[in-house]
Parts: structure tokens; sequence; C-alpha cells
């Protein structure tokens, strides 16, 4: 059962990650925004591989063609999914935004299924279905009505393309002859790397001025790193152990945590149908848990 809190503090992380993303959005770019969830991961994804050879002794991974397939396409999707969160908040509020990439489960679920061999039971396709009705829930700022046709096309293609990066990590941790937790924890630093590398080039050639602005926020800019780091270390090695379709239905309960950074930290109203979508994402939890 060590996926379950694995998953709850990756779920934990992920919320103050968002939260640390939504302040920066207002003085960054799309890219400055997204680097800064990767920046300082790297060495942070390094340090924890070492501390873990350390303490546990074990070969080196070997990389087939099929491998660098996955991590690359993983590092790129993550990426572009990342990339549509920080839209996702221009859009909307916080607590919106977030949610709407709340349905990359149902998406994983569908994908998982179709492309990636996935299997679930009943009980389990029932929880990933009530908790994308939560999220649709969520998603609405004055329920089905008034829900912005524009929103939910980014919010879907975020959900996709988050969904995909999931889906290949869990394959990419699988296709290395490692045990848990050193493959998962390779796959995070490669894939932590790439990115990092490909931002960091872009900026450095097209934009240096976004640089020098989040060396200015760099308070901010470490704050969103680390918390990004420990909940890529939860994701990550959550669907090493687990199907992607059920970690990422119980990390549904990121909505709970966002609720309260959402009412405290950014100071925004919750509202009442918030409060009955985190009924049914408990509902969602229990469901997979137990499945």
């Amino acid at each position: 059962m060590s996926w379950i809190v694995l998953t709850c503090f990756a779920a934990f992380c992920q919320a103050w990650r968002n939260a640390f993303q939504s302040k920066l959005s207002k003085q960054l770019n799309v890219i400055g925004v997204t680097l800064s969830r990767f920046l300082l991961a790297s060495p942070l994804a390094l340090l924890y591989l070492y501390g873990l050879y350390q303490w546990q002794p074990t070969g080196l991974p070997s990389f087939s063609a099929k491998s660098w397939g996955f991590i690359i396409s993983a590092a790129v999707m993550q990426i572009v999914a990342t990339a549509l969160m920080v839209v996702l908040f221009k859009q909307k509020n916080f607590a919106v935004g977030a949610g709407l990439a709340k349905c990359e489960a149902p998406v994983a679920a569908f994908l998982g299924v179709l492309f990636f061999g996935t299997t679930l039971t009943y009980w389990g396709w029932l929880g990933v279905a009530v908790g994308a009705i939560a999220v649709l829930i969520l998603s609405s700022p004055d329920m089905i009505r008034n829900i912005s046709i524009k929103t939910v096309a980014i919010g879907l293609a975020c959900s996709t393309a988050f969904a995909l990066t999931s889906l290949w990590i869990r394959e990419a941790s699988l296709s290395l002859s490692l045990p848990f937790p050193h493959s998962a924890a390779w796959i995070l630093f490669l894939v932590i790397f790439i990115q990092t590398l490909i931002l960091t080039t872009y900026l450095f050639i097209r934009d240096k001025e976004t640089l020098r602005q989040m060396f200015k926020q760099r308070k901010l800019v470490t704050m969103t790193s680390i918390a990004s780091f420990f909940g890529s270390l939860g994701w990550f090695s959550a669907m090493s152990l687990q199907t992607v379709p059920y970690v990422k239905t119980l990390g549904q309960i990121e909505i709970f945590f966002m609720m309260l950074i959402s009412a405290f930290w950014l100071k925004e109203q919750t509202r009442r149908k918030d409060i009955f979508a985190l009924l049914l994402v408990a509902v969602a939890a229990t469901l997979v848990i137990f499945q």
C-alpha cells in the first residue's frame, strides 16, 4: 500500500507547487513559470539518486531505445502540460484552473486501456468516473450553464498532456532492469534534467529577460522548484508501483489541499459546490483504494 502514502504526499506537494506557480504567473510569462517548476529540481533529483545508491547499492540501469523514447516523450509532454496549466491560471482563478487539469485521471484510464495495456476493475472504473464528475463540478465557474468552452478546451488539452506524461513515465520506469525505488529515481532525474536543459537553453537564446525576471523572483522560484521536486518524487514512485488511473484518481485529494491553500493563502472564497466535489473525491479515493 506504499503507493497510497506516496500519492497523498505527491498531491499535497503539488497543491503547493500549483499555488506558487499561480503567484509566479502574475510576474513571469508561461515559459518562465514552467521552467521555475524544473530549475532547481534537477540537482535535488540527482542528490536523491545519489543518496539512494548510498543507502541501497545496486547496479546501473541499461537504457534501450524504447526507454529513451518514453523518457524524452514524457519530458517534452510534461513541459507542454505545465505550460497549459499556467495558461489555465490566467483564464480562471487558482482553484478552477488546477481543478480542470484533474481530468487527467479519466483520460489516463481511457488512454491506458486503449494503448498501454492497463486493466481496471469495475470498482476502479466507478472510482475514476466519480472522480471525473467531481472535477467537472469543481471546474465549472457557475455550474454547467455558464462554463467557458475555451477554458474547457485548454483544460482537456492539459489533462491529456499530463495523462500521456504519466503513462510514459510508468512505462519508462518499468522498462528499466532495476528494482524499485531506483528505477523511479533514475526516470525522475532524467526527465527533470531534460526539461531543465530544454527550457534553459531556449530562454538563454531567445529570452534572457525572463531569466533576469526569474532571478528577481528567486524566492518564489525556489519554493516552486522544491515543491515540484517532492511532488514529482511522490508521483513517479507511486506510478512505478500502481497503474496511472488509480494513482491519479486518488491524487484528486489534492482538491482538499488546494481549497485550504486557496482559502488561507490565496484568499479565494470556497463555494458550496466545491465542498460537494470534495465529498465525491473522497468516495472516488475510497473506491480505488479498495478496488
